[in-house]
């Protein structure tokens, strides 16, 4: 079968496979024996859907996603506000998704799960409701994001963490395994520990993503100013407002500094 966009829903589908009539697979998707693809389910080109994987409803591919063995997209939030609303999970293009993760559907207060383009969830990895992910994001095996969490682009999450709800990790982060986050990360840091402590600038991943040595060595100042200093963080601020070069990336920082509703880990 096809829609008037040419969009098919039978093409490399296993026999043992269980497709529900209302989804939407493009011609190349392959789907894999006695996986699940439930209801309002859309899966862009060149998708693969592993064995035993489960779209259960609502779940919106890209292109190029893959998703694991047992993987679980789409379930019902596990909230017990939650009283049946339609809400979604939206996983962007080139992203891959490995065995056993599950991606739960967001809630009335965002509607949306979301993970962008070109992120890597590895084996076990647990996003809850109304999680929203970056691009290029990497979440090592058995990490688990509770509710309302928010990970900007780059920010990289090693294995087994946990991360508070409404916690949030800025861009280019990179959080040390079995870590416990109960406050937010800044954007550019080192975080590790139960619970966590921040140990400088990610300065391998700033590096390896091209960054200028100019705006690394303002952002070091801005970080010595906001941590590493005699000054409480509000005062950090307000020293690296006034005596550093206000590059997009410093003022970035300090933003997602000042605007924190958990408070930033030490």
């Amino acid at each position: 079968m096809s829609d008037a966009a040419g969009i098919m829903t039978a093409a490399r589908i296993h026999p043992t496979a269980l497709v529900d009539p209302t989804a939407e697979l493009a011609h190349d998707v392959k789907v894999g024996p006695w996986a699940i693809v439930g209801p309002q389910c859309t899966i862009g080109a060149g998708s693969r859907i592993a064995a035993r994987a489960t779209l259960e409803r609502n779940v919106r591919l890209g292109e190029r996603v893959t998703v694991g063995v047992g993987a679980i997209l789409g379930g019902d939030p596990q909230d017990l506000k939650y009283r049946g609303e339609e809400t979604w999970v939206e996983i962007g293009d080139d992203t891959s998704i490995r065995e056993y993760a599950t991606v739960n559907r967001g809630t009335a207060h965002s509607v949306t799960t979301t993970v962008g383009k070109h992120c890597f969830l590895m084996s076990y990895v647990h996003l809850a409701h109304d999680c929203h992910l970056g691009d290029h994001i990497i979440i090592s095996n058995g990490t688990q994001l509770a509710g309302h969490v928010t990970v900007e682009d780059r920010a990289i999450i090693s294995g087994l963490c946990a991360v508070h709800q409404f916690a949030r990790v800025g861009r280019h982060a990179f959080i040390g395994g079995c870590s416990r986050v109960s406050q937010d990360v800044p954007p550019f840091v080192r975080a590790v520990g139960n619970p966590v402590r921040l140990f400088g600038l990610n300065s391998v991943g700033l590096q390896r993503s091209g960054f200028d040595e100019p705006v690394v060595r303002e952002l070091k100042r801005a970080y010595r100013y906001c941590f590493r200093s005699d000054l409480n963080l509000s005062q950090g601020v307000e020293k690296a407002r006034a005596e550093l070069e206000m590059l997009p990336d410093v003022e970035h920082f300090l933003e997602f500094i000042e605007a924190s509703q958990r408070g930033v880990g030490f």
